[in-house]
């Protein structure tokens, strides 16, 4: 059993009921006066979290959080499809002119069109290119040699500026404890899996660190007995901006995509029914439909440009990769 005592607070000011009521209010005001064409749907919330663990060897662990978030989507009065695109925006301190910024970014300019650029960068939130990668590094896939990197520990795999942590330090962290399901605190709140592109560990909970040498990753539900798998798959962010990192380029941001995802052996493809051509700061219209393709080992190696600061365009940071782009089929559309 693990021990110690250890507290932290990352709370900041959650909207109280009617502070949420009104913020609904003013925002919904503020989209219909200024982009009467659109229909909107969706809803103004708080997130609050205290997770507690404490044990007979003297444990006691504490953790608060919260966020407030607008979560809506739009769609044009003269569009077919039942939604054209969406907008979150999540604060531990909510500042509503913040997402007014980025709704007008992409609400002024959703009915100008524009051509594909010649080359491929898609630029997002990167959650969603994680999945394959976290399966990957899970220490028990590595020792039976079903992961895609069995057999790869020690060996550079990825881009130079490609790192892979597991972060919940005081600056980094965001609605995640300091330990995990068994108790274990990493030190200095974070355990790197990939350095530099060259693969070092996997991630493990107790039972399967006895293999491994490795621990801090169990998950719990507080129902049943911890398991291997909390891991935040946080990238390193680098110090430039996304337009820093574009260099003059330009790079389509993904709003609405379905229908794809991750294959067995790393390949990914996903169509994309709505997203915008941008220079990193402004956003410039809206490209057409297509199919953005690639491999997890391409993703975060050869085609890796990096991981951006915070976007007003995301409230995020981002990531910054070079795909395939295929035309989007009718079907596909439809």
């Amino acid at each position: 059993l693990e021990s110690g005592k250890r507290s932290r607070d990352k709370t900041e000011v959650i909207l109280s009921d009617q502070e949420i009521l009104k913020t609904a209010k003013k925002v919904l005001s503020y989209l219909k006066k200024n982009y009467p064409d659109f229909v909107y749907e969706g809803s103004v919330f708080a997130v609050q979290t205290k997770n507690t663990m404490q044990n007979e060897k003297g444990l006691d662990y504490s953790f608060s959080d919260g966020y407030n978030c607008i979560s809506l989507t739009f769609k044009h009065k003269e569009s077919k499809e039942l939604c054209d695109g969406f907008l979150r925006f999540n604060q531990r301190t909510l500042k509503v002119r913040s997402f007014y910024k980025m709704a007008d970014a992409y609400l002024a300019n959703y009915l100008k069109e524009v051509p594909m650029p010649k080359e491929c960068i898609i630029m997002k939130t990167y959650y969603d290119f994680t999945s394959k990668l976290a399966e990957s590094i899970d220490a028990e896939k590595l020792k039976l040699g079903t992961s895609l990197l069995s057999g790869k520990i020690g060996q550079k795999l990825f881009a130079d500026d490609f790192t892979l942590m597991h972060d919940v330090t005081e600056k980094n962290c965001w609605m995640n404890p300091f330990w995990d399901g068994e108790g274990v605190v990493n030190k200095g709140d974070k355990v790197t899996f990939i350095k530099n592109g060259k693969l070092l560990r996997g991630y493990a909970d107790k039972k399967t660190a006895k293999k491994y040498r490795v621990t801090g990753s169990a998950n719990t539900n507080f129902s049943d007995i911890p398991s291997n798998g909390y891991c935040t798959m946080t990238i390193k962010i680098g110090k430039k901006s996304a337009k820093e990192l574009l260099n003059g380029k330009l790079a389509i941001i993904p709003m609405l995509y379905s229908g794809g995802g991750f294959k067995e052996h790393g390949e990914y493809k996903m169509p994309v029914h709505v997203a915008f051509l941008t220079d990193g700061e402004q956003i410039l219209g809206r490209v057409p439909p297509f199919t953005m393709s690639t491999t997890m080992f391409d993703m975060f190696g050869k085609d890796f440009i990096g991981i951006a600061k915070t976007n007003k365009l995301f409230n995020d940071k981002c990531i910054l990769v070079k795909m395939k782009a295929e035309k989007l089929s009718s079907a596909a559309q439809n």
